[in-house]
């Protein structure tokens, strides 16, 4: 049953949750919601979100026990926030009380942990929705029609990669949160911006990745315990292979690309840019293709939400009734199982059969 305006609880910790501004200022921008709820046991988000919640702000509810906000508030769609080793025992109280669940990547330290929670949200009959927030822009959707209707023809192969600043990696109070321990964060660049990317050639090919292989590696000069930098071969189930390249190597802000090589074409999203902010150009000899290479222009994203919007927007749609989610828990769970196949393989030298 679908309903017109749902309550919406978030679940955080301010100083080192992952993103925490995109989702307060995507929530302020987002149609269909009547009222928001924020927990944190510390109490320091509330300012920020009575900053970014916009027209939501003055109604906000607070609390510093989720299961309280869950009780009391009963919001229809959560949005966890959280350390990744933090973010299962709030996961799981949210889909027992029944609640949709939108959370940050990568939510667990081990795979089978988060398969755990997929089988608690199917089994509830509730939605668990990992945020691969880019997956829903405009030239990503154009990528995706362009091989779903056979521009591309048979996918050959694909490369990645995908670099940020290593400033981040080089500030004392980063280096001793939780992003750099691997039993809290399970991994560094390849787990927090990586990811998104494997899950993304998924997306737009419509194929499963079946095999990894690869290595990770900190700079001589890191003291975090999670890599700076992975590389990484992968073999989908129709015989497509793929490279990615994820580092920590910048100075400043980031750099980009996902090509896909096929029978009839190719596409490319390249830049000096992070991913939301990268066009798409394809070319495909498909007899109703237009001739020669083609540029489809991104749409520039807020730098406030840089994509998450427009996900928050769909999962408060999903979990209202009204639509598909725009990503599933069994679709989650196979990304997260591809990456933590690739750290077994760089620790054992094996190559990897994704379960």
């Amino acid at each position: 049953m679908s309903k017109d305006h749902l309550r919406v609880g978030i679940i955080t910790e301010p100083i080192t949750s992952g993103h925490l501004g995109y989702w307060f200022n995507s929530l302020a921008g987002c149609q269909g919601i009547e009222q928001v709820a924020v927990a944190d046991q510390s109490g320091q988000a509330f300012g920020e979100a009575r900053t970014a919640l916009g027209r939501f702000a003055a109604d906000l509810v607070t609390f510093q026990d989720y299961r309280e906000m869950l009780k009391d508030f009963r919001p229809e769609l959560v949005l966890v926030s959280l350390e990744a080793h933090h973010a299962p025992e709030a996961i799981r109280a949210v889909l027992e009380s029944g609640v949709h669940v939108l959370a940050e990547k990568p939510a667990c330290v081990r795979a089978e942990d988060f398969g755990k929670l997929v089988h608690l949200a199917e089994s509830r009959e509730r939605y668990l929705m990992l945020a691969f927030a880019c997956r829903l822009l405009p030239t990503v959707t154009k990528a995706r029609e362009l091989i779903g209707s056979g521009f591309l023809g048979k996918c050959y192969g694909a490369d990645l990669f995908t670099m940020a600043d290593q400033t981040r990696r080089q500030d004392p109070e980063y280096q001793q949160s939780w992003y750099g321990f691997r039993d809290q964060a399970v991994g560094g660049h390849l787990i927090w911006l990586g990811i998104p990317l494997l899950g993304l050639i998924q997306s737009i090919t419509g194929i499963r990745l079946e095999q990894v292989c690869g290595f990770t590696h900190r700079l001589a000069d890191s003291p975090m315990e999670t890599e700076d930098a992975a590389a990484v071969a992968m073999r989908f189930e129709n015989g497509c292979m793929a490279t990615l390249h994820s580092g920590y190597y910048l100075q400043h802000y980031y750099q980009s690309q996902l090509i896909i090589w096929g029978s009839r074409g190719w596409l490319r999203f390249a830049g000096n840019t992070g991913f939301f902010e990268t066009p798409l150009q394809w070319y495909s000899s498909h007899a109703d293709a237009p001739e020669g290479v083609q540029n489809f222009p991104f749409a520039p994203e807020p730098e406030t939400t840089v994509g998450y919007q427009a996900f928050v927007q769909a999962a408060v749609a999903a979990a209202a009734g009204k639509v598909s989610p725009p990503v599933t828990g069994r679709e989650c769970l196979h990304v997260l199982r591809t990456v933590y196949s690739l750290y077994r393989a760089a620790e054992t030298g094996v190559t990897q059969t994704i379960a």
